[in-house]
């Protein structure tokens, strides 16, 4: 059974805005996340709400303005997907295929498919990430790794179908899968006889108007954004084989994908109009994801949400509406921001206003005593070795056979490379030593520490009297807070609407809940009283006073 999150599964009550929100109130909400930023994003904002639209252009850094404008295409990632499931959807309706066939039948006849326990790979497997298909075709290994996709051919993919080994049945888990997405857009191209481009922009692209999106054909009136490394270095663009696109490839400027969500909302009425609303359908509900045909379902007080984020090795995207409320949200930038957990948190504050925007990632300094507790040796999944040495005022990470690199720190308490585009992430364990986990090319790994660490102070070990000095009820959002209280010689946390929590003492005033990944520091007046509380978890930080 999966344990609740502290903060992320954070209930929301949907108030709709009394007036139609406007070109500043777009703006504001992007200062309000990305101001100082420091990876220096600039972003592209559009919101459609109830047939009104506004727009804003935003960078993190006032003196770092790029010439963008309504012709600027930025690389969507794998909001891509949604537009491949809007092209299968048409060939359901067409009576083609059905989602419960088998992927094969969509596939050149011969294709070898695996399988598991006499249990076929379908479609409808393919579009909630339920294959059971890696994330990545296996014994594919990118020549370049700044641009993952260029050199994999079709040869390659048909190898990699051959000999991947299923590990489970299919439908029984989810796991988000490129390989898979690339396998349906490999399909489809195939099945119509054209390559993806071509058919994307026939069946979809020129029924909408989008006469400003591509994968490699630019309209010459159309510029593409620079891309940037979460650093703020330059990154190249993803190229990617024709019939393969439909994982990630297409490039779109911001009217036409808000273009793009008026179909997604029914209100621009078109050939593949229908098909959209189609995509947009339950499908299955697996491991707590409710999927449509790749898009995200999360139903909250009658409203349902849908949407899906992307990312490249220089951009990242949202794309999300609510039907219900006739609104729509598009956001589109020229920084790779997966690994710092994306654009999503802001996608679903413009839909919807109660929840958070979040917040800035500002340059901080960590605290030595912090840095003296993570250093050591570790080994990540997957076997790579890693030692993190204290330096000067700072930390340096060395990798097997690497060289050695500085790292930067945020005010989100994450540590990251200031040469290349990754996180490293500290969780404190219950006995209050340290691990990490290490956010890289789209991926997470867990590091596991190699000897003993630095040696841990006795704990804190509160009497239940002292425990005292905690009860109380701290809101961090409108919608949201923590109930702290104690139970015997325990102390629990509940957030809003989960359940309660044990949490561990690793020092006076600080408790940790591991199986979340959450620590909750206490804070304390001049007169020793516990005054309010400070959430840390997975790149979050909330304040809440104390009631």
């Amino acid at each position: 059974m999966r344990a609740q999150l502290v903060l992320a599964s954070v209930a929301m009550l949907y108030v709709a805005p009394a007036f139609a929100i406007t070109n500043g109130d777009v703006h504001a909400a992007l200062e309000q996340r990305f101001k100082g930023d420091r990876t220096g994003a600039c972003v592209a904002a559009g919101v459609i709400d109830d047939g009104a639209i506004a727009t804003a252009y935003y960078c993190a850094n006032p003196n770092s303005q790029r010439p963008y404008d309504e012709h600027t295409a930025f690389e969507i990632g794998s909001v891509t997907k949604t537009m491949t499931a809007a092209l299968l959807a048409e060939f359901i309706a067409r009576g083609e295929v059905a989602l419960d066939d088998p992927i094969a039948k969509l596939l050149p006849p011969g294709t070898s498919v695996p399988s598991f326990n006499g249990h076929d790979i379908t479609i409808g497997e393919i579009v909630t990430h339920s294959s059971g298909l890696p994330a990545i075709p296996p014994q594919y290994h990118a020549p370049d790794t700044n641009n993952p996709y260029a050199h994999a051919t079709e040869r390659d993919l048909l190898d990699a179908l051959a000999a991947t080994q299923l590990t489970r049945e299919p439908g029984s888990k989810w796991e988000y899968s490129n390989f898979a997405m690339i396998v349906l857009s490999y399909s489809l191209a195939k099945r119509s006889g054209k390559d993806y481009e071509t058919l994307l922009r026939e069946r979809l692209l020129v029924p909408l108007a989008m006469s400003e999106t591509y994968v490699a054909q630019r309209p010459p009136q159309v510029h593409l954004a620079q891309g940037h490394l979460s650093t703020g270095a330059p990154a190249i663009p993803w190229d990617f084989q024709p019939d393969m696109a439909g994982v990630g490839g297409v490039r779109a400027t911001l009217p036409d994908m808000l273009r793009y969500l008026e179909g997604e909302l029914g209100t621009r009425d078109s050939a593949i109009t229908p098909a959209l609303a189609r995509t947009q359908d339950l499908v299955a509900t697996i491991g707590g994801h409710r999927m449509g045909m790749n898009w995200n379902l999360s139903t909250m007080n009658g409203h349902t949400r849908i949407f899906h984020e992307g990312g490249t090795g220089g951009y990242s995207s949202f794309a999300g509406f609510d039907r219900t409320a006739k609104r729509a949200v598009v956001l589109l930038s020229d920084t790779a921001l997966t690994s710092l957990g994306g654009l999503g948190s802001l996608g679903l504050h413009l839909l919807d206003p109660s929840a958070p925007a979040g917040a800035p990632r500002l340059a901080a300094v960590a605290d030595a005593k912090l840095i003296d507790a993570i250093v050591g040796k570790y080994r990540l999944q997957g076997g790579l070795g890693i030692e993190l040495r204290h330096k000067d005022s700072g930390l340096t990470i060395q990798a097997d056979g690497q060289p050695e690199f500085e790292m930067g720190y945020d005010s989100a308490g994450d540590f990251y490379p200031l040469k290349f585009d990754a996180l490293l992430r500290p969780k404190r364990k219950a006995d209050g030593s340290y691990t990490f986990t290490w956010f890289q090319l789209g991926g997470a790994s867990e590091a596991e520490r190699m000897g003993l660490p630095l040696a841990i102070a006795s704990k804190w070990t509160p009497t239940e009297a002292q425990l005292m000095d905690y009860i109380g009820s701290y809101p961090l959002t409108p919608n949201f807070g923590l109930r702290v209280f104690a139970a015997g010689a325990k102390l629990f946390v509940q957030g809003t609407n989960q359940a309660s929590l044990e949490l561990s003492s690793v020092d006076k005033d600080i408790f940790v809940a591991e199986s979340v990944a959450a620590e909750i520091d206490f804070a304390r007046d001049a007169g020793d009283k516990v005054v309010s509380l400070t959430l840390k978890q997975r790149g979050k930080v909330l304040q809440g006073e104390r009631h």
